[in-house]
C-alpha cells in the first residue's frame, strides 16, 4: 500500500506548492488534492492549472493520491431542489475530468445526505428519497466515469445515510458498475461500528481508503484525534485490508490541523502511518514553520 496525505490536513491557507513540499519532506508517497469552488484548483481550472500542479508533483517526485472535494455538502445529490442535484452532477463531472488529466484512478464522492448535524440549518431529506435520488445521480454519472477511466468512490461520512456496510454494499451493487465503489474512511465508522468489519464486507468494492482515528469517549467532532491516539484497531484494519488484497493508497485525512506549528501534524501523521504500515519510521522533523 502507498502512503498519502489529504490536503485538508494542512492549515487552510497553505498553498498547494507548500503542501507538496511538506508532504515530500515528511516522507509521503502522494498527496490527495481537493476541488474547490474557487482557488488554485477549482471548478474553473483547466489544462493550465493541471500542468502547473503536475510539474510541481514531478519536481518533488510525489504522486497524486486522489482527488476529493467538499462541494457536495453545498450541492447534495439528494436535495429537494433539482437545480442543486444538477449542480452536484456538474461538480462530479468536473472532478472526473480533472482526475483523468492528473491520472487519478478514483475520486471521492459524497452521495448526498439525509441530515448533517455539523452544518447548521442543513436540510433533512426523507431517507427513501435520498436513496433514490443518490442512485439516480450516480447512475447518470457512470458513463462519464467510464469515458474518463476514473471510478466514483462513495465515501462513508456523517450524513445519516448508508449507515451500515451491508447497505453501502447493496447501494453499490444495485448500480452495477465497476466504475462505482467505496471510498472507505476508517475513522468515520468508529462512533457506531468497527472498520475492520466494514472492510471485509465491502471487499473489492473499496477503491480508496482514508485513515483517521477516533476516540468514542470524546464523542462528536471532538472525537477525531491523531492516528494511534483513538479507538481504531489498526492491526485489525491492516489485516482486513490485506485479506481483501487492497494495495492502493491509504491517505490520512487529519482534521482539524494543529492550532500552532500546524505543519507538525504532517510529520507526526507520517510516522504513525509508518508504524501502521510496518515501515521504518522516517523520524523526520520539519525544517520550517508555516503560520
Amino acid at each position: 500500500m502507498k502512503k498519502g496525505i489529504n490536503i485538508w490536513s494542512f492549515s487552510g491557507e497553505t498553498s498547494i506548492t507548500d503542501c507538496i513540499r511538506l508532504a515530500k519532506e515528511a516522507g509521503f508517497d502522494g498527496i490527495e488534492l481537493s476541488l474547490d469552488q474557487t482557488g488554485e484548483l477549482s471548478l474553473q481550472s483547466g489544462d493550465k492549472e493541471v500542468q502547473r500542479i503536475t510539474e510541481q508533483l514531478k519536481d518533488a517526485d510525489l504522486e497524486i493520491a486522489g482527488l476529493a472535494t467538499g462541494l457536495y455538502w453545498d450541492y447534495p445529490m439528494t436535495s429537494d431542489d433539482p437545480a442543486i442535484r444538477d449542480k452536484a452532477m456538474d461538480v462530479c463531472k468536473k472532478q472526473l475530468e480533472l482526475a483523468a488529466a492528473f491520472g487519478v484512478d478514483a475520486i471521492l464522492v459524497i452521495p448526498g445526505a439525509v441530515g448533517v448535524d455539523f452544518i447548521p440549518g442543513s436540510a433533512v431529506t426523507d431517507y427513501e428519497l435520498a436513496y433514490e435520488r443518490a442512485q439516480e445521480s450516480i447512475r447518470k454519472l457512470v458513463p462519464y466515469a467510464q469515458s474518463a477511466g476514473v471510478s466514483i468512490a462513495i465515501e462513508n461520512v456523517w450524513n445519516k445515510f448508508l449507515l451500515s456496510p451491508l447497505e453501502l454494499r447493496t447501494f453499490i451493487d444495485e448500480i452495477g458498475s465497476n466504475y462505482v465503489g467505496s471510498y472507505f474512511d476508517v475513522g468515520n465508522v468508529v462512533h457506531n461500528g468497527y472498520p475492520e468489519q466494514w472492510i471485509r464486507i465491502l471487499g473489492e468494492r473499496i477503491k480508496k481508503v482514508h485513515f483517521k482515528d477516533y476516540r468514542r469517549q470524546a464523542g462528536g467532532l471532538h472525537g477525531f484525534v491523531d492516528l494511534l491516539a483513538g479507538d481504531v484497531d489498526y492491526p485489525a484494519v491492516m489485516e482486513s485490508l490485506r485479506s481483501i488484497g487492497y494495495d492502493n493508497y491509504v491517505t490520512a485525512e487529519m482534521i482539524p490541523a494543529y492550532t500552532h506549528y500546524s505543519e507538525q501534524i504532517i510529520f507526526n501523521t507520517s510516522n504513525a502511518m509508518d508504524a501502521i504500515l510496518g515501515r521504518t519510521p522516517t523520524l523526520r522533523k520539519p525544517n520550517v514553520h508555516l503560520s
